[in-house]
């Protein structure tokens, strides 16, 4: 696989999506779980998604339930956390692995494209983010620490 439209992801509602959809676009792929201490940047990246989703900004969110078990629930019930909670109107994805024998394989290809601290492949914990540019390559990686809003500099080079 060479590009991020090389993969297909299940949205929430368990409708497939191929990624080649979003030819052309940015796109801020991110981990999440709703429970977790980083939770609140649900908030973040949905100002992302008003503020630069008309210039061609796609957040894409993917529930994963493999840190601390912070996001038990069903895909039903986290697409209602979202909303109810955050108001989310950028697409969730069905939940997935990030890591291991099970990781999605969106997963272990933007890990392998953009590796974490020492060359790691491994996602370390909820909400680290790819982000993704027009052409479907690998622009970065942020950690959980990095909060959403800090990375409009860097989307707003990438939708330029």
């Amino acid at each position: 696989m060479s590009t991020v439209y090389d993969f297909e992801a299940q949205q929430i509602d368990g409708k497939s999506v191929p990624l080649s959809r979003f030819k052309g676009k940015v796109l801020l792929i991110v981990n999440t779980a709703s429970a977790c201490g980083f939770t609140p940047q649900f908030a973040g990246l949905e100002k992302l998604h008003e503020r630069y989703g008309r210039d061609g900004l796609v957040v894409l969110g993917f529930p994963c339930n493999q840190f601390g078990a912070q996001d038990p629930g069903s895909n039903e019930e986290i697409a209602q956390f979202c909303q109810v909670n955050y108001g989310v109107s950028f697409p969730m994805m069905s939940k997935i692995e990030v890591n291991g024998p099970g990781a999605h394989p969106l997963y272990r290809w933007l890990a392998a494209e953009a590796p974490g601290l020492l060359g790691s492949t491994v996602i370390k914990w909820n909400f680290t983010k790819f982000l993704v540019g027009k052409d479907g390559s690998v622009l970065g990686r942020y950690s959980p620490q990095d909060a959403p809003e800090s990375l409009a500099k860097d989307i707003e080079a990438a939708l330029a």
